[in-house]
Formats: structure tokens, sequence, C-alpha cells
């Protein structure tokens, strides 16, 4: 029997759907809702340990994963099995957890599992989307302690019209592509990129956001409550002391407000704080220690956020001493790595990008193979950070989801300057040297001056910058940061990330931290984040003003041409062999595409030296020869036959025909080496195909004047009974034996 369902429905405004269900899949999970628009399916469940883990921070894990039979496929590879995660699962993992993570209690650490699987993909409807509503709607079903729901809407905007989560055909002619996530009260995450925007105008597609996260809030709490609202369970809080934690709020106050004041280096600072924590340490017992150690530790960097937060908003000062709207000093190079295609570094306070640029053919683009998305990326960035960039040592396992999110960050906001006719395959790669403070706009920076640098054309040069919020609720005072440090990403209210050109906003992220945050404030954060932008983009065009006018003498030409569909098979010739000697003979390399819509080749030739790029065009241009009837063309002969040579036109290498023997000259020729050589040079005209030979034929003597005297051979009249005709209108010898065979049945 199938159990009873419980089932809410959102109205998104245009004829879609989405529904939310629960009480027929997964029920031993804590909670679990299956979530649909169209044929697109999320499953998402959730589970949380009722015991505490021994950590001081929540353990929580959001996975999302595609399916493959979901859209009716077989995983690629060798195992037919989906494994690891790839980039795009992991983006959406990042995406839900930002917005759930600070809705749970600081002091619950049980370990949490959120999981979103794609159980049924639709084309039209994009899966991301909705994986933040199934995955608080399965929350809100459980006993967690969790604040209030939460969703997630994607937002485009085409032909002027905001649109609620567009479809893939939609997101193409959009000019804003953002990711928003919020409860009904307070809006908590922005992603996306869009198309040199406004600061007015991604405010506007957040609000409109934000009205549909509403009703999608709403239609979770129908549901819970139809369902029946579990009692939040009870755990075992975080021990609290408040006595103590006024003793210390009073010890480390002053000391920290002065050394924050002082404007020191992270290193001096980071050491100052570290005496100040020892002195207070050291002025309890060891029993008290042993009994009160963590919290000691916890109550201390509480006063430390206080009184660093204190002397921004009374003062206007930060930790590095300065005011709140300054910039880090700066300053970049390009062309410091020789042997790269482009190369450059971005360094702003204490943070340190190194950006390089290789340039490369169709061949070398990023695959992209999901349930939900196939095609390929011909400009991507991939960005590293080393543990030695913060001065820790530890072992590297593999492409963190930090890394994975800060180089799609850096990707989305350089990828629309690159030309649409951009010949090159483009990877950026953005090593961290040193970091604190965004390293992902020092990515963005870098990744600019290295393309630049590389002769990539790009529209026009990007910057981003990092700002931090802070406010204090009772006084109604706040203060905005421009370029903060790592330390002030922590203690601060609202971190996000803005990047653009000089005309508008490509790409932004932000983690909004406060609740009920004012549009008024997020606008007058936005503005001061464009005048930081400007700033530091007048420093990346100061070092470097616009793109090379060439790649760099060692770096690999592109140059593109077009082949005919049916000279594709002549040019790559049997198993490969033309095009593979025509690869090693000219040092470079090809490629060769089909045109979807005319069908065309397009053929990509990729080499460091010109010559062989002429002899790789020069090869093309003679297999699309096609020589005029009637007209004259120069001919070298390369090879001797006894009926005649064989003849390469000199404007087509490699375009044979051959001159017969009865076309060298005037005069009869016994033997073709009496006319010409191996070698020789010399003129023909071109007649077309000769419809006697089906052949193609061509004449030296046509162009040559005529021996003095010469008789032109009168022309043969087909209708006399010679000799052309006896077999057809004669008794001759043709029509003998058939002849006989009639006279000898006649005689029988």
């Amino acid at each position: 029997m199938i159990p009873k369902t419980f089932k809410e429905v959102i109205d998104l405004g245009d004829g879609r759907e989405i529904s939310i269900e629960t009480g027929k899949l997964a029920k031993q999970a804590h909670g679990s809702v299956v979530v649909q628009s169209g044929k697109c399916m999320l499953l998402c469940t959730v589970v949380s340990n009722y015991k505490s883990a021994d950590v001081d921070f929540l353990p929580l894990t959001v996975d999302y994963r595609e399916k493959f039979a979901a859209a009716g496929r077989y995983p690629g590879g060798f195992f037919k099995r989906e494994a690891r995660p790839s980039d795009g699962e992991v983006l959406t993992m990042r995406l839900v957890d930002r917005v759930l993570r600070p809705l749970f209690p600081k002091d619950y650490h049980s370990e949490t599992q959120v999981m979103i699987q794609l159980m049924s993909h639709d084309e039209n409807v994009m899966p991301d989307a909705m994986a933040g509503l199934a995955a608080s709607a399965a929350i809100q079903l459980s006993d967690f302690p969790f604040e209030c729901p939460i969703s997630e809407v994607r937002v485009g905007r085409v032909n002027g019209e905001f649109i609620i989560n567009p479809s893939f055909a939609q997101l193409e002619e959009s000019d804003i592509d953002m990711v928003i996530g919020a409860s009904a009260d307070s809006v908590m995450m922005v992603e996306g990129e869009m198309d040199e925007i406004s600061e007015e105008e991604m405010t506007e597609a957040i609000k409109f956001a934000h009205e549909a996260i509403k009703v999608q809030c709403a239609a979770q709490v129908r549901l819970a409550e139809a369902f029946g609202k579990k009692e939040t369970r009870e755990y075992e809080p975080e021990r609290e002391d408040e006595e103590l934690a006024k003793k210390i709020h009073d010890m480390a106050y002053d000391k920290v407000y002065a050394v924050a004041k002082a404007g020191s280096s992270k290193h001096e600072r980071g050491a100052a704080f570290a005496e100040i924590k020892e002195e207070i340490i050291a002025s309890f017992s060891e029993e008290e220690i042993e009994d009160f150690g963590d919290l000691i530790s916890k109550y201390y960097s509480k006063a430390e956020k206080v009184a660093v937060r204190d002397l921004t908003l009374n003062e206007g000062l930060r930790l590095d001493g300065r005011k709140t709207t300054e910039i880090r000093p700066i300053w970049c190079e390009v062309d410091y790595l020789p042997s790269t295609h482009g190369s450059s570094i971005f360094t702003r306070g204490e943070t340190q990008a190194l950006a390089t640029v290789t340039l490369g053919t169709s061949r070398e683009a990023n695959q992209i193979d999901m349930p939900s998305y196939e095609g390929e990326e011909r400009f991507y960035l991939h960005y590293n950070f080393p543990p030695f960039s913060t001065g820790e040592a530890r072992p590297i396992r593999g492409t963190s989801r930090r890394e994975v999110g800060h180089g799609n960050l850096a990707q989305r906001a350089l990828k629309g300057m690159v030309p649409e006719d951009c010949p090159y395959t483009v990877r950026v790669v953005s090593e961290i040297l040193e970091s604190n403070g965004s390293s992902s706009m020092a990515t963005v920076c870098a990744g600019t001056m290295a393309m630049m640098d590389a002769g990539v054309q790009l529209k026009k040069p990007v910057s981003g910058i990092a700002m931090g919020l802070i406010t204090d609720t009772e006084s109604g005072k706040y203060a905005v940061l421009s370029d903060i440090l790592g330390d002030e990403d922590h203690l601060g209210d609202m971190d996000f990330k803005v990047t653009g050109t000089a005309d508008g906003i490509t790409a932004c992220q932000m983690d909004i931290k406060v609740k009920g945050l004012s549009y008024e404030i997020l606008v007058n954060a936005l503005m001061q984040a464009k005048e930081g932008r400007l700033h530091i983009l007048n420093k990346i065009t100061e070092t470097i003003s616009e793109p090379n006018p060439t790649v760099k003498a060692h770096a690999p030409k592109m140059v593109t041409a077009t082949l005919p569909n049916d000279l594709i098979g002549a040019f790559i010739g049997p198993g490969g062999k033309v095009i593979q000697e025509l690869q090693k003979e000219t040092g470079t390399t090809i490629v060769i595409n089909e045109d979807p819509v005319t069908e065309e080749g397009i053929v990509e030739i990729l080499g460091t030296d010109q010559e062989g790029i002429d002899k790789v065009l020069a090869s093309i241009d003679s297999l699309m020869f096609k020589p005029e009837v009637g007209s004259v063309y120069e001919v070298k002969v390369i090879k001797m036959l006894d009926f005649g040579a064989v003849v390469e036109y000199t404007e087509a290498p490699g375009n044979e025909v051959l001159l017969h023997v009865s076309e060298l000259a005037w005069e009869r020729t016994e033997n073709v080496s009496d006319v010409v050589k191996l070698g020789d040079v010399f003129d023909v005209k071109y007649f077309g195909i000769d419809p006697r030979t089906r052949k193609e034929k061509v004449s030296r003597k046509a162009i040559l004047p005529k021996p003095e005297g010469w008789v032109d051979r009168p022309k043969r009249d087909n209708n006399n009974r010679g000799r052309d005709n006896r077999g057809r209108d004669n008794r001759g010898r043709d029509n003998r034996n058939r002849d006989n065979r009639r006279n000898d049945k006649k005689e029988d």
C-alpha cells in the first residue's frame, strides 16, 4: 500500500509550478522531500546524529549529486559508475551550505548530513536552482534545531524582464545569472554573473528574487504543519559562564583595542594578540585552566572581536591602520615568466596572485559532462591555494571545494570580456603566493593582466574588490570596509566580492551574516565597492593599458580556415595520413571541427612558426583550387609518363592534372621527353572536363602559335560508313560471328 503523502505546490506565476512532496520516499531519514518542476525531480534527505561530535564547530556536510540515469545516460569513462563530484556539483553544494550553516545554533555540534540527488532530469529546468528549497524543506520536516525556512532561486533578465528560475535557453539570452538565498526576512547569499549591469539593477534583481523566496518559505511552513511539525530535539549546549566571560572581556578589551589601533602587519598583530591571550591564560591557576581552558579561549576570541569592531565603528580605523574606504598599496607586473604565453603578478597589501595564460586549440577545451548539462568551455580558470600562502604547513589532498568555488567566481568575472571570435582556447591558472584578504579578487586582476599580456583581445579590463560590513543594531551605526583583510572577513557582518569593468558589474558573491540588512545599506556598500573597483582598475591599466596586439614570439599563433565538407576527407587522408604528415612537416597542430549550421569544416592551425602555418594554408588553398575553363595557368612537371606528363599548378601545389602527349605541341610527339622534362615550368590552358575521357583536360599547344603552313585536320564525320561505324552500320568484322550464327539457324 502506498503511504499517505503530503504536498505543497508553488506557483511561479508564468504557468510553471514547483511541488514539494513528502511521505513516500526515504522515510528512515530524519527528513525527506521530493521537489519537482516539470519532469525534473530532486530527492533531498537530512540526517543529524543525536550525540554531539567532539569538535567546537558544526560538522555539516552538504552533498549534491546528479545521477546520469536521471537523463537516460551512462556515465562517461571506463568505470560506468558515478564517482567523485564534478565541479558543477561542488558549486551547488557550496551554494546550499552557505545559506544553511548560519541558521544552526552556534553550539550545535552534531554530525549533520544533507544529501540532494537529481533523480529525473528535464532539459528545460535547471536543477541547482531548487537545491536550496529541497534542503530547507527536508530540514523543516525534521527535529533539527534550525532557525527558519530558507530557499534559493535563480534570477535571469530577458528583454528587461526578470525571470525566476529561467530555463537553459532563457539563460542564454539573459544578461543576468544570479542565485539568491534568503529567508522570509533576510537576504543571506548572492552569487552570479552579469553583463556589466549597474549597482541599482543588481539590487532590483535581489529584491525580485526575495519576493519569490518568501512564497517558497511559506509553502514549507504549510507542508510541515500538514505533515505534523516535530518538536525540536534537545541537545547538550555548550557550557557558559557569564562571570568568566565578563572577567576575560575586562582583561582583554583595552589591550586588544590598543594593538588593533596600532595599525601593524598581520604577523606583528598576530604575535601581539597571542601574547595578550597567553597573559590572560597565565593569570589562571592550573586547576582553573583544566576546568575552563576551552571557555577562556572562546571568551578571549569574543572580546577580541568586540574590540576590533568597536575600533572601526567608533574611530573609523582598521587593523592595519587604514580608513574604511582605503585600498592597500598595489603593485603589478606583466611578462614575468619568460616561457609562458602570458603572465602577471598582482600584489595588494599582503595578498599576491601569480597568473599564467596558456593558448591552445579547441582540442584543449574543458569538456563538461553532467546529466544536466553537456558542453565545453573555450575559456576557463583554475585557482590554487597552497598552504605556504598563509604560512602554514599541511598536506595537499586534491583540489578543495574552496579552490573550485573561488576559481569559478574569477572565471565568471572574466569570461564575458573574452571576445566570441577569439580563436584560442584560453586557460588561466592563478597561483596564490600570499593571502591576507580576498585572493579570488586578486585572481581576477592578475588574470586580466595575464590575458592582455598574452595578446588575448579582451573587450575591457576587469578588476575585483572584496568588501566588508560592520553594523551595530542598537546604535544604528555601520561601517562599510573596502578591500578587507582576512581577520575583517571573520569578524564582519557581510563579506561581498564585486568584479566589473569601468562600465558595470560582471560578477558578485555575497555572504550576509546579519538579519534584516536594509537595501539602503546594500546599495551604499555597492557604490563604495564601485569606487574601490575603479581605483584598482586604474592600477591595472597603468601597468598594461590594452592587450598586446599579437601573441608572444614563442606562443602559438592561431589561424582558422574553412573547408567545404566534401574536401575534409581528402585533407585528412586515409587513416589520417595526409594531415599527420602535414603536421609533422610544418610543426603545427591542426584541428578540424564541423560547423553545426553550414556543415563546413573549420580548420584550426596552431603553430609558433608562421612559415609552417602558411604551408598549411597553402595546402588548403591547393585543395580548394578550382581552375576556370578558358583560363591559362602556370604548371610544373612532376612526373613523366609514356602518354603524357603529370603537372601541378604552381599556385596550388599538390593539385595535379594529366597533360596528354597529344596536347604537348602541334607537331606529332613520339616521346614526351622530346618536348618537356621533369621540373619544367610553363603555361597551359584549362578546358574543363573532356566529354570523351570524362577527365580534366589541359593543353600546352593551345597557347603556342601554330607552325607555318599548318593545316588543321578535318573533323571526323560520325555519319559516314567508315571504320568507326563498322560495328554499328556495316556488316564488318565485329558482326561476323553473329551473322554466321543466324545463317546456321536458317539452314537447319
